[in-house]
């Protein structure tokens, strides 16, 4: 045990070295690194993305939901298990430093985050998210290729394939480096995220009965997932282990408390998630989404997604109240449900409604 805590000392001391080397040298850079940490933000997934392609390719929309939910899922999970440290409170209570000077690290308005680091969710998120984008346009164009000429398509198909890749290890780069300059991690847990992001994604590439699935295993899944993470958080508690453990370091070391928000503890983040689960579900098996599915061309899908991204946009200015965490917890559960049930049938049918083609075939 001395020579594991030994090593992940110097791993985390590698760390705030790193950290303070960015802050440092690249502090003309700290808007952009704290809008890549605002991007990354799985928010972003379930408000720009997700209503974005499910009205241009509805498969690709819900495989992005189950990435995002269930990686998200997991990443509490392994988050509780490692009970890894971030650097902003760390660098504060190790013995590391004890027989010298504590480096200094900046902190921003996104540093503290109050549940445990390892791996980091926005770089897992992030990974997961990108990688199915990339794989869902990869395959798409691939069976368009199949109609069109054999060897400029394979020409277009390479290109296209290395300019998204490229892309997609620029954003893995871009998060990695926002979230450890502003000392929300250390390295090798933005690097450990974006690993388990990618296996999340690359395990639902190929599972295809998500696209059937019927509301009652959209319930039970859900009822499962929270099922397991409560109870698993209420086992360990009885034994004496408080897996919340990090709200009071949050609380002591962040240097302005309304850094400290609800919204960033473990439990928001399930209950946010389940609710987007269960929303999908109740959207995909509404009558409002039967009704639409079989209506509407280029044009409805246009003011879907127009309509969708604004409509969503105002929807997310509400915030619930933080006065009662109970009650909090509660709206943000029912916030969550109503975006994706919104895109994918409420939505839609206004939408069809005011151009006039319910009732009518698609052309």
């Amino acid at each position: 045990m001395t020579m594991l805590n030994a090593v992940m000392d110097a791993m985390q001391d590698f760390g705030v070295s790193s950290t303070r080397y960015l802050q440092t040298n690249y502090q003309d850079a700290q808007g952009l690194f704290l809008w890549v940490s605002w991007a990354a933000d799985l928010r972003n997934t379930f408000f720009i993305f997700f209503p974005l392609w499910f009205h241009l390719r509805s498969s690709v929309g819900i495989k992005l939901i189950w990435v995002a939910v269930i990686g998200d899922w997991l990443n509490l999970v392994f988050k509780w298990i490692l009970f890894g440290e971030r650097p902003y409170w760390w660098v504060h209570e190790t013995p590391y430093y004890a027989h010298g000077a504590r480096p200094h690290i900046e902190q921003y308005p996104m540093t503290c985050e109050t549940g445990p680091g390892s791996p980091s969710g926005h770089a897992m998120g992030a990974a997961g998210v990108y990688y199915t984008l990339v794989t869902s346009i990869l395959a798409i164009t691939a069976s368009k290729r199949k109609h069109g000429n054999r060897k400029s398509s394979n020409n277009s198909g390479r290109y296209l394939k290395a300019i998204l890749w490229t892309l997609f290890w620029g954003v893995q780069v871009c998060v990695c480096l926002s979230r450890v300059f502003i000392a929300a991690h250390f390295p090798h847990q933005v690097l450990a995220g974006v690993l388990t992001g990618m296996i999340v994604a690359e395990a639902f590439d190929r599972t295809q009965w998500i696209y059937s699935a019927s509301m009652k295993k959209y319930f039970y899944t859900t009822l499962f997932l929270t099922s397991f993470a409560v109870g698993f958080y209420l086992l360990l508690k009885a034994v004496g282990v408080d897996l919340l453990w990090t709200l009071e370091k949050a609380q002591k070391w962040c240097v302005r408390a309304e850094w400290v928000h609800l919204d960033s503890t473990p439990f928001a983040s399930l209950l946010r998630n389940m609710g987007t689960l269960f929303g999908l579900g109740l959207g995909l098996h509404s009558p409002l989404y039967t009704e639409t599915k079989r209506s509407g061309g280029a044009l409805a899908k246009a003011g879907c997604v127009l309509a969708s991204l604004l409509l969503l946009h105002l929807f997310d200015s509400f915030k619930p109240p933080t006065h009662t965490a109970a009650l909090f917890y509660l709206l943000s559960f029912c916030k969550s449900a109503t975006v994706p049930m919104a895109t994918v049938s409420i939505i839609p049918y206004l939408v069809n409604g005011a151009l006039g083609l319910h009732g009518k075939k698609a052309p």
